[in-house]
């Protein structure tokens, strides 16, 4: 690998890791704080979901979690934490319109929707340069097996 190789490598590492850090808090918070889901799950969405279906969904973010950060069945864990962040956005599209709303203190209430944004392109980002992730399992068996499906 050359010095550009090794650096583009460590790059597409970093964002993973990043993103999967992300994902990994939202999905911790969903077996913590369930109720607070509840509540969410109820009041956008309309659905009354059970602390069981909660943390089913948790338990899913997580194993999907650690799966990306191993870098194991890249292309459906990537994928899957991307598709689960897109479903997220698309509940919100409202709030990109008015970025700087403040609520009556003063304080800014559309900032998360905006970074949400920011990590679905990094997402992106991270799927588009898979075949650079070079620091995962899956990476290190292409190099060593050859192209499979499920690195």
């Amino acid at each position: 690998m050359t010095f550009y190789d090794r650096k583009d490598t460590a790059a597409v590492f970093i964002l993973r890791l990043g993103l999967v850090w992300f994902m990994f808090l939202w999905a911790i918070h969903k077996i913590i704080t369930p109720q607070q889901y509840q509540n969410l799950a109820k009041n956008i969405d309309g659905i009354e979901m059970s602390f069981a279906q909660i943390y089913a969904v948790g338990g899913v973010q997580i194993a999907l979690c650690v799966l990306a950060a191993l870098g194991v069945f890249r292309g459906f864990s990537y994928g899957g934490l991307a598709a689960m962040h897109f479903f997220t956005i698309t509940r919100q599209w409202e709030r990109y319109l008015d970025p700087f709303a403040l609520n009556d203190r003063g304080f800014p209430i559309n900032r998360n929707p905006v970074i949400a944004l920011a990590a679905m392109a990094a997402f992106v980002a991270l799927l588009l340069l898979i075949h650079r992730d070079h620091f995962s399992i899956g990476g290190w068996l292409r190099r060593h097996a050859g192209a499979r499906w499920w690195y």
